[in-house]
C-alpha cells in the first residue's frame, strides 16, 4: 500500500486526541504517539536555544540560535529570537526594554493596567529579531516576519558604545521595541482593520504627530519630504513619530551635536524640552510611559571606574543613566557607582564595589538586613533610599566605610 505522509501526519495528530485510533472499532491503537517537542533548557539569564516551535522559521541556517521571551497575562508569550553573534547582556537588554514598556504605570491614563497591549501582542504574534551586523540590506533574516534590531544598534549599559554614546552605534533598541509595541499591542489607525488593544491611545498619538507635522516640530524640511512620502504611503507616520518623543523623553540625544533630537529633525531634544517644544507629545508620555526606566540594567562586564547614575555635563551617557534607578555591575572588575535620587537597587560584582554618595556620613542612615544594606539620605531630594548587596565600600564625601564593619 502507497501511504502518503501527509495523510499519515494527520492520522498521528488525531490519534494524540482520541483515545484510539479508530474511534469506535475494536482494533487496537498501534499507532505511536508523536514525541512532544523538546522544552530548551533556560539558563539563569532566561535564555535558551531555539524553541522546536520556532525552529522551522527562525533557522540555524539563517544564523538564529538563542531565544527568550515576555510571558503575558493571558499565558502567551512575546517572542525574541536571536542570531549567532548577539552578546548574552544586549538580548537581556531588549527584553529589559520590552518589558519596561508593558509594566503598569499607576495613575497614568492609558498605561495604567498595560495587560490587553501585552495579550494583544502575543496575539498578534509579535516577535522581536536580534539580528547580527548592521542595517545594510544583506541580513536575510531581516526578511522574515518580525520587528528587526540589530547588533550594530543594541548600546549595553556601561559598554564603550553607551559610555561614549557613539552615534555610529546609536541606541535604536527604545526606537525599533517600541514599533513592536505599537504596531501588535497598542495599535495602527487608518488601516483596513485596527488590530489593537488601545484605539484611543492611537488616537492621542495621531493627533499629536498630525500637529508637530503641520507645526514643523518634526519632520520639517524639504530633506525628509521623500522620507515622509514613504512614510505616509505606509501608514507609518505615528510610529516614527511617537519613536522620536520617547527617545528624546529617555535622553538619548541629549550628548548628539545636533541642536535638535533624532538626528535633527524633532524639536525637542531632550525631556525638558517638551513640554515648552512639543506640548502634545509631553502629554503622550504622561499618558502611558514610566518617568524612569523600570528594568534592572546589568553594567557590561567590560566597565571599569564609576558608573554614575546622577547627570553629569561631561559624562554624555548621563543624559540617559540619570533614568535608571536599579543596576547589577557584571564581569570582576572593580566599579563603582554613583546614586541618583530615583532610591536605588544596585548589586555588585565579583570585584570589588563601591557606591558613592553625595553628601557626609551624618547625613545618611544605614541599616543591615542579612546580606542586604540599605542607605537612606536624610537630606530631601538628594541620593534617596538605596538598596545595596554585595557592595563592598560605601563613599561619603568626609569618610569611606567597609561595609563588613557593619
Amino acid at each position: 500500500m502507497n501511504i502518503n505522509f501527509t495523510n499519515s501526519v494527520l492520522a498521528l495528530a488525531v490519534c494524540a486526541t482520541l483515545a484510539a485510533c479508530g474511534g469506535s472499532g475494536n482494533s487496537k491503537n498501534t499507532t505511536t504517539s508523536p514525541t512532544a517537542p523538546t522544552v530548551p533548557e533556560v539558563n539563569e539569564s532566561g535564555i535558551s536555544a531555539i524553541p522546536d516551535t520556532l525552529k522551522a522559521t527562525y533557522t540555524p541556517a539563517l544564523k538564529f540560535d538563542r531565544y527568550t521571551k515576555v510571558d503575558t497575562p493571558n499565558g502567551g508569550a512575546i517572542h525574541i529570537v536571536a542570531q549567532d553573534q548577539i552578546t548574552e547582556n544586549q538580548i537581556v537588554r531588549s527584553r529589559n526594554i520590552l518589558q519596561h514598556f508593558l509594566t503598569d504605570f499607576p495613575g497614568s491614563q492609558y498605561g495604567e493596567d498595560k495587560s490587553a497591549v501585552a495579550n494583544k501582542m502575543a496575539e498578534n504574534g509579535a516577535t522581536l529579531m536580534l539580528l547580527n551586523g548592521v542595517d545594510d540590506g544583506t541580513n536575510a533574516g531581516a526578511e522574515l516576519d518580525g520587528q528587526p534590531l540589530y547588533y550594530g544598534e543594541i548600546q549595553v549599559e556601561g559598554h564603550s558604545w553607551y559610555i561614549n554614546q557613539n552615534y555610529e552605534h546609536r541606541d535604536a533598541s527604545y526606537e525599533e521595541i517600541l514599533h513592536l509595541v505599537h504596531d501588535y499591542g497598542i495599535g495602527i489607525d487608518q488601516g483596513e482593520e485596527f488590530i489593537g488593544a488601545s484605539a484611543e491611545y492611537q488616537a492621542e498619538i495621531r493627533a499629536a504627530q498630525t500637529t508637530a507635522l503641520s507645526g514643523q516640530l518634526w519632520a520639517w524640511g524639504a530633506e525628509q519630504a521623500d522620507w515622509l512620502a514613504e512614510l505616509t504611503a505606509e501608514n507609518s507616520l505615528t510610529q516614527e513619530y511617537l519613536a522620536s518623543v520617547v527617545d528624546s523623553f529617555y535622553g538619548l540625544w541629549g550628548a548628539h551635536e545636533s541642536e535638535y533630537g533624532m538626528w535633527g529633525f524633532y524639536i525637542a531634544k531632550t525631556r525638558d524640552d517638551l513640554p515648552g517644544k512639543d506640548p502634545q507629545g509631553s502629554a503622550l508620555m504622561d499618558m502611558f510611559f514610566h518617568p524612569y526606566l523600570t528594568y534592572n540594567a546589568r553594567i557590561d562586564e567590560s566597565f571599569t571606574g564609576d558608573f554614575s547614575l546622577k547627570f553629569q555635563d561631561n559624562l554624555p551617557y548621563t543624559h540617559h543613566a540619570r533614568y535608571l534607578k536599579d543596576v547589577t555591575l557584571t564581569g570582576s572588575n572593580d566599579s563603582n557607582v554613583l546614586v541618583n535620587e530615583l532610591n536605588n537597587n544596585i548589586s555588585g560584582n565579583t570585584g570589588t564595589n563601591t557606591v558613592v554618595f553625595s553628601g557626609p556620613s551624618s547625613e545618611y542612615q544605614i541599616s543591615k538586613e542579612g546580606d542586604s544594606l540599605t542607605v537612606t539620605d536624610l537630606q530631601d531630594g538628594r541620593d534617596g533610599s538605596n538598596t545595596l548587596e554585595d557592595i563592598e565600600k560605601l563613599k561619603f564625601t568626609d569618610t569611606t566605610i567597609e561595609s563588613s564593619s557593619l
